[in-house]
């Protein structure tokens, strides 16, 4: 398929599926705002119904925060369990693993 020919296929795929449409409707609004945004992007973001720039960074954030939180948590569980497993030990000899 030659170029021309991808480059019209995408482009029919584009318009039957909507996108066009709602680009179009997005950046009539754009256009039609008394005062523009300062940031166009975030503007074109937010009317697609993806977070602003700020709430994604927030969000990125609070994910790091949680990823190091459920680290510490996995690794205080495996102590323990290495805990108990000893405990277990001493107390019959058997190397049984609770966790």
């Amino acid at each position: 398929m030659d170029r021309e020919a991808k480059k019209e296929a995408f482009r029919k795929y584009l318009e039957s599926s909507g996108v066009l449409d709602t680009l179009t409707k997005v950046l009539v609004a754009l256009y039609e705002e008394n005062d523009k945004p300062s940031s166009a992007v975030e503007f074109v973001q937010q009317k697609l119904g993806g977070p602003s720039i700020s709430d994604y960074e927030k969000l990125k954030a609070e994910k790091l925060d949680l990823q190091l939180k459920y680290n510490e948590l996995l690794e205080t569980h495996k102590e323990t369990c290495r805990q108990l497993d000893e405990l277990k030990n001493s107390k019959n000899g058997s190397g049984n693993n609770a966790c």
